[in-house]
């Protein structure tokens, strides 16, 4: 097994070896080229972020600039939107489901390193995968950790740091993040906080 074989493994790994280096280099050159695309290249922006991502569903938008290490270890579903500098470490694989929302500032790591500093220092390294649901909403500047999984149906407020799992149907917040409640069907008339709606909601 190469060291591209345990990375994409979960097992410890080096990142200098094995051709990872020029996958790095090829998907830096890409970022680079989407990150200065002209705000009405709206085609070109479709092509390149299709060429990054190891898979894209429909409508999905990601706002520049975005950076991540290797593009092809991510997937998104349908109607995703990153905002301003999401940052994907995709050592590890990234799932994401469909209509999920990130807000700005918003970083999965999935790359990590041991704590013993002699282990560190040896060059290992490793990843491994984040897991997000369908109907996910990640509030700005939120970073999530290695290995965790976010289920469906869940907001998970701002300035977050996720290093557990969260379960499906839930409020999540603080550092580390924690649920503080379900969501319920009383939700459904509220926009913000206890502010109703003053029109017709059609949920598709």
């Amino acid at each position: 097994m190469n060291h591209k074989e345990r990375m994409l493994a979960g097992l410890p790994y080096k990142a200098w070896l094995d051709g990872l280096p020029e996958e790095r280099m090829k998907n830096k050159k890409k970022i680079y080229e989407y990150n200065r695309c002209h705000p009405d290249e709206s085609e070109k922006i479709e092509r390149l972020i299709r060429d990054i991502l190891g898979r894209a569903g429909v409508g999905v938008h990601i706002k520049a600039p975005f950076y991540c290490d290797y593009g092809k270890n991510i997937e998104v579903g349908d109607y995703f939107y990153a905002n301003y500098n999401c940052v994907i470490l995709d050592v590890g694989k990234v799932i994401i489901g469909n209509n999920v929302k990130f807000g700005p500032n918003v970083s999965l790591y999935t790359a990590g390193h041991p704590i013993h500093p002699d282990s560190r220092n040896s060059g290992y390294e490793y990843g491994i995968g984040i897991t997000i649901g369908d109907n996910v909403w990640i509030g700005g500047s939120v970073v999530v950790n290695p290995g965790v999984r976010i289920g469906n149906n869940v907001v998970v407020g701002s300035g977050s740091v996720v290093t557990k799992d969260i379960p499906d149907n839930v409020v999540a917040v603080g550092n580390p993040c924690k649920v503080i409640r379900e969501i319920t069907e009383e939700d459904r008339k509220y926009y913000y906080k206890n502010h109703e709606f003053d029109v017709d909601v059609i949920c598709k």
